[in-house]
């Protein structure tokens, strides 16, 4: 259900502002020298310092008092049922949070914090802007702008992939919604692109399995998902992105104000991107 959320690796935040640091090799020149010459040291450019915002996803759930005394049909107490009811859907928001086209907000006193998606951080391997579209900073201070919609493609998709690999990136899965899934689904092989597409029928199963894209510029896994936006498609290289935990989720008990029992989830986290350069964005695309 989390596809994105359940890929990412897990780190400890140590503040509600958690930073990182990204470098990157420079590109390959020649390198040749003289037997006993003096070494010459080379000035090196600084590491890049980035930053997110710790955002809290709570969820609270009232059952009156008069539960305990029943004899429920299918479950028990309805308070442990609600309570990992609500658990499941924080994650689905969380898991939309990460895809969403949204810059950090430091939050105050009267405005929550935010964290900045993953769109937020992704300049160099995007392809399909529409008119009137642009890239964020870069930095998850502001979100990209949204331009006209276009058709999603495959030649869109190959550039993509080449511009990472380019970039020194090794994606090994595609986020995108059904609606584009369906696309991806009609990509042709045996030009330069092998898709693993079956369809077979099974004690009168229909399966059409859509396993695995190979390209030059590295195999990929389809995982269609239903909490990012349609126009957007991610092609992501899964050990380039972490969540930073400050507070893992916790289910804890409210203050008893009355007849019922009332009991929070809450979680705080944020989205680390440890390097853009590794990932791309097929964006724009129609969604309908």
């Amino acid at each position: 259900e989390t596809p994105f959320f359940s890929m990412v690796s897990k780190g400890k935040a140590t503040n509600t502002f958690h930073e990182w640091q990204t470098d990157a090799l420079r590109s390959s020149a020649a390198n040749a020298h003289i037997e006993g010459d003096d070494t010459t040291a080379e000035a090196r450019s600084a590491t890049t310092r980035l930053g997110n915002y710790t955002q809290i996803f709570k969820n609270a759930v009232i059952i009156p008092d008069t539960d305990r005394g029943l004899d429920k049909a299918g479950r028990g107490r309805e308070m442990a049922y609600q309570v990992l009811k609500i658990a499941k859907e924080q994650k689905l928001d969380i898991e939309k949070a990460m895809f969403d086209n949204n810059a950090r907000v430091a939050g105050n006193s009267t405005t929550a914090r935010e964290l900045a998606g993953a769109p937020a951080w992704m300049t160099s391997n995007i392809t399909n802007t529409g008119t009137g579209g642009a890239d964020p900073t870069g930095d998850g201070t502001d979100a990209r702008t949204d331009g006209t919609q276009t058709a999603f493609s495959q030649t869109d998709f190959d550039s993509c992939m080449q511009s990472i690999w380019e970039n020194g990136g090794k994606p090994d899965t595609v986020f995108l919604s059904a609606f584009q899934m369906n696309v991806a689904l009609g990509f042709t092989g045996m030009n330069n692109q092998r898709s693993t597409v079956t369809a077979t029928r099974t004690n009168n199963m229909v399966v059409k399995d859509f396993d695995l894209y190979v390209t030059p510029w590295g195999n990929v896994t389809f995982i269609p998902t239903r909490e990012n936006r349609s126009r957007d498609v991610f092609i992501m290289q899964s050990n380039m992105w972490a969540a930073a935990v400050l507070r893992p989720t916790k289910n804890e008990p409210l203050a008893k104000t009355g007849d019922n029992e009332k009991r929070q989830v809450v979680t705080e986290l944020t989205l680390v991107c440890k390097n853009e350069k590794a990932s791309g964005m097929v964006v724009d695309c129609t969604d309908s």
